[in-house]
């Protein structure tokens, strides 16, 4: 399965928010990762034709996506930011609905409906209403729709937010399990979202792809160093506005910071190990300033 992107560009009025992007996917898990605004829900609204392109193309296989219509929307599952149900629909009466709605035979909707609601552990709560389900399920409930066709292509936008930490590490077990013989493309601003599960990290930064490639591969691109250092309170607002920090950790003494430069901050300062949340602040991070370095 090849999904191919090729300068692409959509632009509301005045604003682009994909500007001539160009990317070729294959299966695996691909993490989006970039700040709030960056164009990644544009990109995969226009990757399941809810949208479509001002410029460029997309083909799945050779094929433009537009032009195959319903048989590349039978190859594709996608978990938008915002899913609708109905309230008073149980899980299982809701994934029911969806399959029917996606044309899937009872006989074998029925027998997959199971299978998913265990895969994404809410066999207990398959006849729980859907208003009463909790975030995290709702969201495993959402994944198992968008599975239900069994797609090649899945397509999660910010399958994780809202989401407590323990949802999340049960969220991203579940896609990687899925991801074993398709492609998976997972938009976030959530770092450990990606870091451990994407074979490939696409950073995207105002519409247009900054990067792309492991989390090692990201690491090398920085081209400024990461230093440690401790310092007295009534410095940090300086150092702030001078340097991006990647931590800030307070203690009764003083202030460990983690700091993004070329040079060392502070004379003591010592070097460690980048890692991929270095790297995001690096591409998407600002020097907050003065005026909000306040402890």
């Amino acid at each position: 399965m090849e999904l191919k992107i090729t300068n692409l560009t959509k632009e509301f009025g005045d604003f682009t928010a994909v500007n001539d992007l160009s990317i070729t996917m294959r299966n695996g898990v691909y993490g989006l990762l970039g700040v709030n605004g960056a164009g990644k829900t544009t990109l995969m609204r226009m990757l399941c034709t809810l949208l479509r392109p001002t410029n460029g193309t997309i083909t799945c296989d050779g094929k433009e996506i537009f032009a195959m219509d319903g048989e590349y929307r039978k190859i594709l599952g996608y978990l938008p930011q915002d899913f609708g149900f109905y309230p008073d629909f149980t899980v299982q009466d809701y994934l029911l609905y969806i399959a029917a709605i996606k044309a899937v035979c009872p006989a074998v909707a029925k027998k997959r409906v199971k299978d998913l609601l265990e895969k994404v552990g809410l066999s207990k709560a398959a006849h729980k209403k859907m208003k009463k389900l909790s975030g995290g399920m709702k969201r495993r409930a959402g994944i198992a729709q968008a599975m239900l066709n069994n797609p090649n292509i899945l397509i999660l936008d910010e399958p994780t937010a809202g989401l407590d930490p323990n949802e999340r590490i049960r969220f991203r077990n579940l896609i990687s399990e899925l991801a074993e013989d398709r492609l998976v493309l997972l938009s976030t601003h959530i770092v450990s979202d990606v870091e451990y599960i994407a074979n490939e990290i696409l950073l995207m930064k105002d519409g247009a792809l900054v990067h792309r490639g492991t989390t090692e591969q990201l690491v090398a691109t920085m081209t400024e160093n990461v230093w440690k250092c401790y310092v007295e309170k009534r410095e940090v607002p300086q150092l702030i506005e001078r340097y991006k920090i990647s931590n800030l950790k307070t203690d009764s003494h003083g202030v460990e910071l983690r700091v993004i430069a070329k040079e060392k901050p502070i004379s003591d300062a010592v070097l460690d190990e980048p890692v991929l949340e270095d790297v995001f602040l690096y591409y998407f991070g600002e020097r907050v300033g003065e005026e909000h370095a306040a402890i």
